[in-house]
């Protein structure tokens, strides 16, 4: 029976102080029970010389100091996991909030997850086709890799999200592929947008769902990504099942962390986060991946608004360092009702050449993919030189560039999201767009594949 102490010397915030405790370690589990039977949970932040700093996860309202009690549960935070989480969805505890029955668990782990040895580790390489052209086929997604969306407040990240969840798949294989969901500080529309877009497309089944929302306390958040991972890690390398992991809004993440180091009276580092932050960050994005000897993989993409669409804000710059390559939406092209307003040019996915070419997608993809970027770079540079100095002053080739763009963005990257394309479709839609240059101009591209695809897709 875990020992009880009415030694409770102050609350301030979220945080509590209680004096004189044996035995207690960090990260450790208690329960606060108050005088008429109310229990709630908390955790261990810090021990000092048998004083214990203990976080609420529920607020503070109602404690009395000298009627209430605390319990050390002896063990940190674990969630019980089970094939049958899938179809379901859980609060940012783990708790079901579907009205569903609870889940009898397989195994109870730790939500911190082993970490995994970088020796063990499979390096990404197999096409996810996300039926996204703009991803697909220019920043392409492989197994087991970290590629976070960067948006901005009021961006449409939500549907990408929704869409890429309900349509992802690895080719060529036909092992079972899951999504796990967590929601972080979303509000209650966002969230039932969610449930409702998965129920309707029959994508709930294969889902595992973690809600946290935005009146939901600080600390529940900074646990629901761990929740979400610990699942992903029991169905990936337990039951080998190829798992995509999509995290919404880290921005809420990032705030929450804050907020609970200012409690702290902790030392703030740029713009009042902790210090401590990249590590922080790191001990999540770093779940994902492949293991050797393993079939399932962690693939993650982790969703974030840049506050002011500052890219060089603490949270996206600090995700920039630990994930592999980012997909960023556009402002501008949200504003010509391009849908997703994917911005291909400063995206990056560092490991699509991993994951393309003959065998994975097919054998034209590097070079048309080279080939688009570097027209639609130039497109957009004699759009702008038209802005400043009118039609007049272009060549006719920089009006074939410029007519490029436009048809880049309205046919390739637009495509609204209900539609899946497949990787082929991708490609001969790229080839249709090149088409509108002359041959002469693709550099790029070897002549076998200009003598097989050019003018005739």
């Amino acid at each position: 029976m875990p020992k009880e102490y009415r030694t409770i010397q102050e609350v301030a915030g979220p945080l509590m102080l209680v004096k004189d405790v044996e035995g207690v370690t960090y990260d450790e589990l208690a329960e606060i029970e108050l005088w008429n039977g109310e229990k709630r949970r908390c955790k261990v932040l810090e021990i000092n010389e048998g004083n214990a700093l203990v976080q609420l996860f529920e607020d503070s309202t109602g404690i009395n100091l000298s009627n209430s009690k605390v319990r050390f549960l002896g063990r940190s935070m674990e969630l019980g996991v089970s094939e049958d989480m899938l179809g379901r969805v859980f609060d940012g505890l783990g708790r079901p909030i579907d009205g569903g029955p609870d889940i009898l668990p397989d195994a109870r782990n730790d939500i911190n997850g082993l970490p995994m040895n970088p020796a063990a580790r499979a390096y990404p390489e197999e096409f996810i086709q996300t039926g996204v052209s703009a991803i697909d086929g220019l920043n392409t997604l492989v197994r087991g890799q970290k590629l976070p969306i960067f948006s901005g407040s009021g961006l449409p990240h939500a549907n990408l999200a929704a869409q890429i969840a309900r349509q992802a798949k690895v080719r060529g294989t036909n092992d079972p592929f899951v999504v796990v969901f967590a929601a972080l500080g979303i509000t209650f529309e966002e969230s039932n947008f969610f449930v409702q877009s998965f129920k309707e497309t029959g994508a709930i089944d294969r889902t595992v769902m973690f809600v946290n929302l935005a009146n939901d306390p600080a600390i529940e958040r900074i646990a629901t990504p761990r929740m979400a991972l610990t699942a992903a890690e029991y169905l990936a390398f337990q039951k080998d099942m190829h798992v995509l992991v999509i995290l919404t809004d880290i921005t809420n993440y990032a705030d929450s962390l804050r907020e609970v180091s200012a409690a702290r009276k902790e030392v703030p580092g740029r713009r009042g986060y902790p210090g401590y932050m990249y590590t922080d960050l790191a001990s999540i994005y770093e779940r994902a991946g492949r293991q050797k000897g393993k079939t399932g993989s962690i693939t993650m993409i982790p969703i974030l608004s840049m506050p002011e669409d500052d890219k060089t804000h603490p949270i996206p710059d600090l995700t920039g360092y630990i994930t592999e390559g980012q997909i960023i939406l556009s402002r501008e092209l949200y504003r010509k009702n391009i849908a997703p307003p994917i911005d291909v040019l400063p995206s990056l996915s560092r490991l699509k050449d991993k994951g393309i070419g003959e065998g994975k997608t097919r054998d034209d993809h590097a070079s048309t993919m080279n080939q688009l970027f570097s027209a639609y770079a130039r497109g957009k540079d004699a759009k702008e030189l038209m802005v400043v100095l009118g039609e007049a002053a272009l060549t006719e080739i920089d009006k074939l560039y410029a007519k490029f763009a436009d048809e880049f963005e309205t046919s390739y990257v637009s495509q609204g999201y209900l539609a899946s394309r497949e990787i082929e479709e991708t490609l001969d839609l790229g080839w249709k767009l090149l088409s509108i240059l002359p041959r002469s101009e693709l550099r790029r591209i070897p002549d076998r594949f200009l003598d097989k695809y050019y003018g005739k897709v």
